[in-house]
């Protein structure tokens, strides 16, 4: 059995696309994933199954809410090493935010990024995962607006630092 990240993507944004968490945990332990746990209303699970699930996720929530969210699937590990390649300093919360991708990405535009950066603002891509420090704010930042378009052949989904660290107590040792 391992342990496994699931990241939904645009749940209980804006009054769109609710899933209550507590149902969403009901939902998985009834299709035979096991020690389910939630954190906060915006799709954060960990669980424990013996193989990566592949689409089983997002079926499920089409299934039972009525629409199919984007669900990337991390291991343990894949968590791990996140946090240990973050260039930034840990104690930044919510100014750092991950960008975890499905993919390596095979043409990135970065120029789109780098026209609109405040002064302030920094980042990196490292494997699977776009680093955005934004000291200014994450609701203001050019950058966190078009990170999508700068990674056209990549899905993905972001979460700040405060929830990473979370996620991880989650985890485990």
């Amino acid at each position: 059995m391992k342990t496994w990240i699931a990241l939904l993507r645009g749940i209980n944004v804006g009054g769109k696309h609710r899933v209550s968490m507590k149902e969403l945990k009901a939902l998985m332990e009834a299709h035979g994933f096991f020690k389910v746990s939630t954190y906060i209303q915006s799709g954060n699970l960990v669980f424990d199954s013996p193989k990566r699930p592949q689409d089983e996720i997002e079926v499920l929530v089409e299934k039972a809410f009525g629409f199919r969210p984007l669900v990337l699937i991390l291991s343990k590990d894949d968590l791990v090493q996140a946090q240990l390649h973050c260039p930034y300093q840990s104690d930044l919360g919510k100014d750092i935010h991950f960008f975890f991708l499905d993919r390596v990405p095979e043409s990135a535009k970065l120029e789109l990024l780098d026209g609109v950066k405040k002064d302030s603002e920094s980042y990196a891509l490292i494997e699977r995962v776009f680093y955005l420090h934004t000291p200014e704010g994450f609701g203001t930042s050019k950058v966190a607006e078009r990170v999508e378009r700068a990674f056209p052949d990549a899905r993905m989904t972001a979460r700040n630092l405060n929830t990473i660290n979370k996620l991880m107590e989650m985890v485990g040792p």
